[in-house]
């Protein structure tokens, strides 16, 4: 008695999300699963990040990583599924520069519609004067505001949250602030 190899199945289509369309009920195509009906949604990405202080001095790191390898940025970066805004923050400075902060405010939401993303920046404090450069960082340093290699700032927002800070230093309380007027975050 011989066995027989069954005949090898052929792969099935593909299934999930794959067909461009209208859903019922929206107004823009999405990714529609044609088999159960599942709607992908692509929506923006939240950044998070922080304006980090020591005394006088802002804590910048240079990047390690494309977009804009090689300027000045502060620590920032993609929030975390399960993860509130604050945490985000606190953990991308953890990574980006090895400093542990304290979380002051909210200090501005940053909508750059070019890239889908919504940034949330706050205001916070290093909790010690300990620092150090993370995977994500070429370097990581302290400025004082003249000081402020404001040539190689890697992107619009930097600059934004960078003079919002100043704008705000000797406050309190403020309303967050928004993207300047007519500011897109384009280059």
């Amino acid at each position: 008695m011989s066995r027989q190899t069954p005949e090898p199945t052929p792969p099935s289509p593909a299934k999930g999300p794959v067909n461009s369309r209208v859903p019922d009920g929206d107004n823009r195509p999405r990714l529609v699963c044609d088999d159960c009906g599942f709607i992908q949604y692509d929506n923006p990405k939240i950044v998070v990040g922080a304006v980090c202080l020591q005394d006088d001095r802002i804590l910048l790191c240079r990047r390690a990583i494309q977009p804009r390898r090689g300027f000045w940025t502060l620590p920032a970066g993609y929030l975390e599924l399960n993860e509130s805004t604050e945490a985000g923050a606190a953990r991308e400075v953890r990574e980006e520069a090895l400093a542990n902060i304290a979380i002051e405010r909210l200090l501005a939401v940053y909508s750059i519609p070019r890239i889908s993303q919504v940034q949330l920046i706050y205001r916070a404090r290093l909790v010690t004067p300990d620092f150090g450069i993370g995977e994500e960082s070429l370097e990581v340093d302290l400025f004082r505001w003249d000081d402020i290699p404001w040539d190689d700032i890697a992107f619009p927002s930097v600059h934004w949250a960078l003079n919002h800070h100043r704008e705000t230093a000797h406050l309190a309380d403020f309303p967050p602030f928004g993207n300047p007027d007519g500011a897109t975050g384009n280059y």
